[in-house]
């Protein structure tokens, strides 16, 4: 209840399997704590969540990587979100780059779509997950 609370009105999308969830409505304008919390709990609460945007080039690479692999993600799209400029400043913040996708796993921060694929290619990025999904389960 308290995820909802906070995500409530987040341009949230969910993947499962091989098709898209629930897509929540555009939040409302916060402060930029509660942005910023807002933010931190997504991140604390998913497995692997990308920061994204619907029309993005390296973004759609990042899903289908995670796709690929048959892992769930989390994306929020700020570009369809009220609140997408004000957390693209803070994920600026967060991670010292402003571009999409930012993208967490383990409530890490891996980087964007080409960082996120050569961890792939280098063997690193399952165990990443395998790891946060292992935590969540005990």
């Amino acid at each position: 209840m308290a995820l909802q609370r906070a995500l409530r009105g987040a341009a949230l999308w969910r993947w499962r399997g091989f098709r898209m969830g629930n897509r929540l409505p555009t939040s409302v304008e916060l402060s930029n704590d509660a942005a910023v919390n807002q933010i931190q709990e997504i991140i604390s609460d998913n497995c692997v969540v990308i920061f994204s945007k619907t029309t993005c080039f390296y973004c759609k690479m990042a899903k289908k990587l995670f796709e690929g692999m048959n892992v769930n993600y989390t994306a929020v799209e700020l570009d369809v979100n009220k609140n997408g400029s004000q957390f693209q400043d803070i994920l600026e913040q967060m991670t010292g780059g402003r571009t999409v996708p930012r993208v967490f796993v383990n409530g890490t921060f891996v980087g964007g779509a080409t960082d996120t694929q050569r961890l792939h290619e280098e063997g690193k990025l399952l165990p990443l997950v395998h790891q946060c999904q292992v935590r969540r389960k005990s």
